[in-house]
C-alpha cells in the first residue's frame, strides 16, 4: 500500500513538473516506477542549495532536512526535495517546482552547474578502450538591440582520459544519445564531477574559440550588408525626393520676378 501511494504521488508530481517544462502527458505505471530512481529531485535540490550559497543566502543540513535562508531573509525550515523523504518524514515540508521561488530559479539556470554529479554511460558503437567525458555546448552571439541577428552553434565535445579531444567521437555519441535508450550505470561523486567539469570547460573554450570567431565574422558580414542596404535605401529615397523637388524648384525660379532673363 505504501509503495503504491508513493508511486501515485510521484506520478501526480511528475505531471506538474512536465506541465511546467512544457511536456504535458499522462504517465503509465512503468513511467512512474522509473521516477523512483530519476535524478530530477536531486537536480532541484542542487539548484536551490547552490543558488542560495552563491547569492547571499544560507543553507544548513540537519539530518535529512534542509534549513534554507533566502537572500531576502525568508527562512524555510525542515525542507526536503524528494517524494520518498517527504513520505518518510511527515513533519518535513516538500519543496517542489510548484514553489514560485524554485520555479523562478529554473528560468535563469545554466544547463549544467559545477558540482552537479555526472552520469556514467556506455553508448553503443564506442569501443571500450575509448573512455572520457562527453558534453554538449551552445556557443551564441547576440547583437545589442538586434535579437534577429542572434547566431548560435551547438558543439559536442569528447575529452578522453588522456586529455585528447575527439570531435568525430563527440558527434557519434550525440547521435547515439538521440536514438538509444542509454542506461545510467553510476554517478560520479560531486567533487570528481566538479573537477571534470572544469577540465571539460577549458577544452570547450579552446575548441569553441574558432566557432565563436566564425560567428563574429558572420555577424560583421551581416552588419556590413545591413549598412549597405540602409545606404542604398537612403540613396533611393533621396533620389526620389530630388526628382519630386527639382521641377518645383525650377518652376519657382522661373516664376520669380527677380530672375534675370537673357
Amino acid at each position: 500500500g505504501s509503495v503504491v501511494a508513493r508511486l501515485e504521488e510521484q506520478a501526480r508530481e511528475a505531471r506538474v513538473n512536465d506541465s511546467l517544462l512544457g511536456v504535458p502527458r499522462d504517465l503509465d505505471p512503468s513511467d512512474a516506477r522509473r521516477l523512483m530512481t530519476h535524478p530530477f529531485f536531486y537536480w532541484v535540490e542542487r539548484m536551490t542549495v547552490s543558488y542560495l550559497q552563491s547569492h547571499g543566502g544560507m543553507v544548513r543540513r540537519d539530518g535529512r532536512v534542509w534549513h534554507l535562508t533566502w537572500p531576502d531573509g525568508r527562512v524555510d525550515a525542515g525542507m526536503v526535495f524528494s517524494v520518498r523523504e517527504a513520505g518518510d518524514l511527515p513533519c518535513a515540508r516538500h519543496l517542489t517546482m510548484e514553489e514560485p521561488r524554485v520555479r523562478a530559479l529554473v528560468m535563469g539556470l545554466t544547463p549544467f552547474a559545477p558540482g552537479q554529479r555526472i552520469a556514467v554511460l556506455r553508448p553503443g558503437g564506442i569501443v571500450r578502450e575509448i573512455r572520457g567525458y562527453w558534453s554538449l555546448w551552445q556557443i551564441s552571439l547576440v547583437g545589442r538591440n538586434e535579437p534577429e541577428s542572434r547566431r548560435r552553434r551547438m558543439m559536442p565535445l569528447f575529452l578522453s582520459d588522456d586529455g585528447s579531444v575527439y570531435l568525430p567521437t563527440a558527434r557519434h555519441i550525440w547521435d547515439q544519445l538521440l536514438v538509444e535508450n542509454v542506461v545510467v550505470h553510476s554517478m560520479l561523486d560531486s567533487q570528481t564531477s566538479r573537477d571534470v567539469f572544469l577540465r571539460v570547460r577549458i577544452a570547450a573554450e579552446q575548441h569553441g574559440e574558432p566557432v565563436y570567431n566564425a560567428l563574429v565574422h558572420e555577424h560583421r558580414l551581416f552588419l556590413e550588408r545591413e549598412g549597405e542596404r540602409v545606404a542604398q535605401a537612403f540613396a533611393a529615397r533621396r533620389r526620389a525626393i530630388e526628382q519630386i523637388a527639382l521641377p518645383q524648384v525650377r518652376n519657382h525660379r522661373l516664376k520669380s520676378p527677380g530672375r534675370r532673363r537673357n
